[in-house]
């Protein structure tokens, strides 16, 4: 463990309807393997990194972040670069109601996950803007990066940096369902009809599952912070990079020994050093 990073904060958030995540549990699963740390919960990430400004401060920068996250919406997946554009009025208002309020849904926009981050990390005060303190926040916003391969977006479950976003609309949208589903789709058969005959088979929203599949992408957030890579391959191993709904619920829910030995072994030694 030489060398590594000692964390002395970790902070979790939340951002936008988050319903379906028992933050509490989470944080009692991650005090697991950094017993030495000061862990805690900080609720709407927004409020809480705004509230130190005046109303006037506030409401100033409110328009700004609004205006920025705008121009974050990724209109069209097949082109790489966003635009240069002004964003339109509406979504300006949207976004400064989604910063402004917790109660809002995800309504299926997808955002520039990295540029999410660039966002979020100017709001963290110069005292935590540093790698001892890792910053985790849950949102119902859709994440997505661009891939080279075959030059689009796509959703993501998390994008990892600092801070590290978790999507929790990423979770149930961004790994593939069976194969078997959108070959019976196409022949037109409804969505609804296919969810009863495949259930079990892939996370969907209101998914008692979903905390403990978070449990493991918080896991991937904490160890990226720390070694700058978060995946395994191991498919029975939490870090395991599922591209697949099946792959998911293998890794973070049936997997017979949660952690593959060497990232087992890291944990228990990052709870001893912490």
């Amino acid at each position: 463990m030489k060398g590594y990073l000692r964390i002395t904060g970790l902070h979790l958030y939340v951002q936008g309807l988050v319903t379906d995540l028992r933050v509490q549990e989470i944080i009692r699963y991650l005090r697991r393997w950094m017993k030495g740390s000061h862990t805690d919960f900080r609720g709407n990430f927004f409020r809480y990194h705004l509230s130190s400004l005046t109303e006037e401060k506030r409401r100033e920068r409110t328009q700004q972040l609004a205006e920025e996250l705008a121009l974050l919406r990724i209109r069209d997946a097949t082109r790489r670069d966003l635009g240069d554009r002004r964003p339109m009025e509406g979504e300006v208002a949207y976004e400064k109601r989604r910063i402004e309020g917790e109660g809002f849904k995800s309504f299926g926009i997808l955002y520039n996950g990295f540029g999410l981050l660039r966002v979020f990390s100017s709001l963290i005060s110069e005292d935590e803007r540093h790698l001892t303190h890792c910053h985790i926040i849950f949102t119902n916003q859709l994440l997505g990066t661009w891939d080279g391969d075959d030059r689009r977006y796509h959703a993501r479950v998390s994008v990892y940096g600092f801070p590290s976003v978790i999507s929790i609309t990423g979770v149930v949208e961004a790994p593939a369902k069976p194969r078997e589903f959108y070959l019976k789709r196409r022949l037109g058969i409804p969505s609804e009809v296919l969810k009863d005959e495949f259930r079990g088979r892939f996370v969907d929203h209101g998914d008692p599952r979903l905390t403990e599949v978070l449990k493991g992408y918080a896991v991937q957030a904490l160890i990226f912070h720390i070694t700058g890579n978060p995946f395994c391959d191991d498919p029975d191993c939490r870090l395991y990079n599922a591209h697949w709904q099946e792959e998911l619920i293998r890794a973070q829910l049936e997997g017979g020994h949660e952690f593959c030995k060497n990232h087992r072994r890291f944990l228990n030694r990052l709870g001893c050093l912490q």
